[in-house]
């Protein structure tokens, strides 16, 4: 038997041998790193048998795949520590994923100190360094072995597996979980872990189902990169929109409102205004579109002509009882319906087109109460929403123009380079979800296809992502957790104007059905402003920024010159507050460097004298005494060209 190595040299055994004794006899350091092994390309535990020619790779934690099971391990370690502590919690699974690891278990909620107690726990596992054996059992045997230990949900799992799958199970030190693996060989391996946080989880995601708790950790090679980790963590916390966002008092939820329906608080709604303003003058002074507003509401009938009763029924509040012979009306997800209508009002002929509708939309969608999460996912939101009637040979060119117009807003904001761009194709396999030929969807994908290829747009592809009458552009973004939301989407509509009996008149003067593009130019405005939150850590670019300038007085003497000034700067558009509170100068100065201020003035007699005002930015710390009129000609410029200005050092040591 021939074993080739990653480095091109090779083993021969006359005998077969299992992964980790080969690593054995490479080198006792490289069998004391080891923790997966790769045979062919693919990740198999260490215990694994080889018996004919193949090509190995020892993994050890400095390896992705090996790393991911130090973690895996480390879930069965915490899943013991729980089982010795709580003996009564029934075990679910405990995968590890991207950043760590977690287990779910049928228990009350874990306290903080419940999770500080089974760190303790697990370390006294780790330290007692039993070996992890592996064995299996046949279907029926597994069944028993579980249901005398009364784990139902290890019983439901050993049921799901198919008829001819092997049925593992990992033995360390008396502990005992079903598990695929792969494993490290003993506790021991484990070398630096921590465990974050704790959840309600659903069984297998289904809200139907039990409420489970989730327990998050993470695992490191060593204890420097798992400190690393951990204050990277840190980060992320002080950047979290959910936390950051009430604390800088922008907005807030009220259970008795209800759930994923936030209240806008006046620096939020103050931003999202900006934010909104400047989207339709964009849209209708420099790309041509023309405004409509459209109700909120519509019967029935009009998302049973759409398709969206049939195929989003779930995911829209309705008004009044399906079943009963009665209007029924139900809140809107979207606009489109109500824009075709729109369009439907007047004639048109080849040479009106394209018309470019926008509207900023508030919708509504029912979102599953487990998906909330403060302005990110939520029931009812506000967005740029737009729809193209265009005819088909204007078809690619008007898609460009969308994907150009969404990649200016995102640079103009500075997250274009935090972005992914998604092809959402249709899943061929489940027809019933889309209405239309697959022919069709093949052209269309095939149309977004090279249109990102030639903006050389580097893209993936997503099967099964589509709306259910046509392909789209998804672009998406991560929140600080990892979690990616879609912020962008241009929809390819070829389907719908029949549907609607949407046509105009071409140069024979026959009637042609137009094509549609669905899209958003800024997304949903609420997740933006959660998007920019955690992009900025609330230290927003000057022009969105709620208060822009705040006058710090040195005293009642300045307060009439302080009321001057701010009057000057209202005058030129410029958000402006005036603190003139008997506090000491140094007090009101860390108060506004701590509600991310881009620009504090500081006033005094000796200001007013000469009539200049002292200039601090979170930019570059003191940018010393200025005439107003320059200091509102630089701010009024920067506003205006929506300039992104990045802290300076000596900022923040001022």
């Amino acid at each position: 038997m021939k074993i080739t190595l990653k480095d091109g040299s090779s083993k021969e055994y006359a005998q077969p041998m299992r992964v980790y004794d080969i690593a054995l006899d490479i080198s006792e350091g490289l069998a004391r790193a080891a923790c997966a092994g790769e045979v062919d390309g693919e990740v198999v535990d260490l215990r694994t048998v080889l018996e004919k020619d193949c090509t190995l790779n020892i993994l050890t934690v400095r390896d992705e795949a090996g790393l991911r099971t130090v973690r895996h391990t480390c879930s069965h370690v915490l899943a013991e520590a729980v089982k010795r502590l709580f003996p009564d919690a029934k075990i679910a699974i405990g995968p590890s994923i991207a950043e760590g690891f977690y287990y779910d278990f049928d228990h009350a909620p874990f306290s903080r100190e419940d999770l500080d107690n089974l760190e303790k726990e697990m370390k006294k596992i780790i330290k007692e360094g039993h070996a992890i054996e592996r064995f299996t059992l046949p279907r029926q045997e597994a069944l028993s072995y579980m249901e005398e230990r009364q784990e139902p949900y290890k019983v439901e799992l050993i049921r799901d597996l198919p008829e001819e799958a092997e049925i593992s199970f990992y033995d360390q030190g008396g502990f005992v979980d079903l598990c695929a693996g792969p494993h490290l060989m003993s506790t021991k391996g484990i070398k630096a872990f921590k465990l974050i946080s704790s959840s309600m989880a659903y069984w297998r995601g289904d809200s139907d189902r039990a409420q489970l708790q989730r327990i998050y950790g993470t695992a490191f090679g060593n204890k420097e990169e798992l400190e690393a980790y951990l204050e990277h963590l840190a980060d992320i916390k002080k950047r979290d929109h959910n936390r950051l966002g009430r604390e800088m008092e922008l907005f807030t939820t009220v259970d008795v409102i209800g759930q994923g329906l936030p209240l806008l608080l006046p620096k939020g709604a103050k931003m999202i205004q900006k934010m909104q303003r400047w989207i339709e003058d964009l849209e209708d002074k420099e790309w041509g579109y023309v405004r409509t507003k459209t109700p909120y509401m519509a019967k029935s009938d009009l998302y049973k002509l759409s398709g969206h009763w049939d195929h989003y029924l779930d995911g829209m509040f309705v008004l009044g009882d399906p079943q009963a012979d009665k209007e029924v009306y139900a809140l809107r997800p979207m606009t489109c319906p109500f824009q075709y209508f729109c369009y439907k009002n007047t004639q048109h002929s080849y040479r009106d087109l394209p018309i470019r509708y926008g509207e900023t939309s508030t919708l509504f969608r029912n979102e599953d109460s487990g998906e909330m999460h403060g302005l990110t996912r939520v029931r009812q939101f506000t967005i740029s929403e737009g729809h193209l009637i265009v005819r088909p040979d204007q078809m690619v060119e008007e898609f460009k123009g969308c994907l150009a117009l969404a990649k200016h807003c995102l640079t103009t904001l500075g997250i274009e380079e935090d972005v992914t761009y998604h092809l959402s194709r249709w899943d061929p396999n489940d027809h019933k979800k889309y209405i239309g030929e697959p022919q069709v969807w093949e052209e269309t994908e095939q149309h977004i296809r090279e249109i990102l290829t030639e903006l050389e747009i580097p893209f993936v592809e997503d099967i099964g992502e589509a709306a259910f009458y046509g392909p789209k552009v998804d672009i998406n973004a991560k929140n600080v957790y990892g979690k990616e939301d879609t912020m962008i989407t241009i929809q390819w509509d070829a389907l719908l104007a029949e549907q609607f009996d949407m046509y105009y008149i071409d140069q024979n003067g026959d009637k042609v059905r137009p094509y549609i593009i669905h899209r958003t130019s800024i997304g949903c405005y609420e997740r933006t402003l959660a998007w920019l939150i955690e992009k900025y850590a609330g230290k927003f670019p000057t022009w969105l920024c709620p208060e822009q300038v705040r006058i710090l007085t040195i005293s009642e003497k300045a307060d009439a010159y302080a009321e001057k000034i701010r009057r000057e700067l209202a005058a030129n558009d410029i958000d402006v507050t005036v603190d003139n509170r008997s506090e000491k100068i140094g007090y009101k100065i860390r108060e506004a460097r701590m509600a991310r201020l881009p620009y504090m003035l500081v006033v005094g007699a000796s200001e007013e004298e000469e009539g200049l005002v002292s200039v601090r930015s979170r930019f570059a710390g003191d940018e010393g005494r200025k005439p107003l009129a320059e200091f509102i000609e630089q701010i009024s410029r920067e506003i205006r060209t929506k300039e992104i200005r990045r802290e300076e050092q000596k900022a923040q040591e001022n």
